[in-house]
């Protein structure tokens, strides 16, 4: 069993700013030497989040509309008296969603479905330039 480890940057236009980043994810798997494994996808810091979704206009907007009416901007957090800044919501959403995202693949193919890629949300207030972390472990 090997393990690569990666990275990937990937720039975000701020709050709710979805970026697929499946292609990118795909050349790091296929480039990487392994066949078969697991490609682990995490966000260090704790206002963006990784998941999956069909990339298409409709969920583009449904999926931060959602998210907004279970953590809303406009409330006051907690969090914004202790660091005197507006994102707990991001703090939040990033947390509900989650900051990784576990991929197999196969042959040297992402084993995703048909409508299926892997996006990265950002629930911070401003635009943001990541480094996610890539580990690929394999065969």
């Amino acid at each position: 069993m090997a393990v690569k480890n990666l990275s990937l940057n990937i720039s975000s236009k701020g709050r709710d700013d979805m970026v697929d980043i499946t292609d990118k994810i795909k050349v790091l798997v296929y480039e990487s030497g392994l066949s078969d494994g697991v490609a682990v996808i995490f966000c260090p810091g704790s206002t963006g989040a990784l998941s999956t979704v069909e990339f298409e206009p409709g969920l583009l907007k449904d999926i931060p509309n959602a998210l907004e009416k279970i953590a809303p901007h406009d409330i006051e957090y907690e969090h914004h008296k202790t660091w005197n800044d507006d994102n707990g919501s991001g703090h939040v959403k990033s947390t509900l969603v989650g900051p990784d995202l576990t991929v197999p693949f196969t042959g040297k193919k992402l084993d995703l479905g048909t409508w299926q890629q892997i996006v990265f949300i950002e629930c911070d207030t401003h635009p943001r330039n990541r480094e996610l972390v890539i580990k690929l472990i394999g065969e």
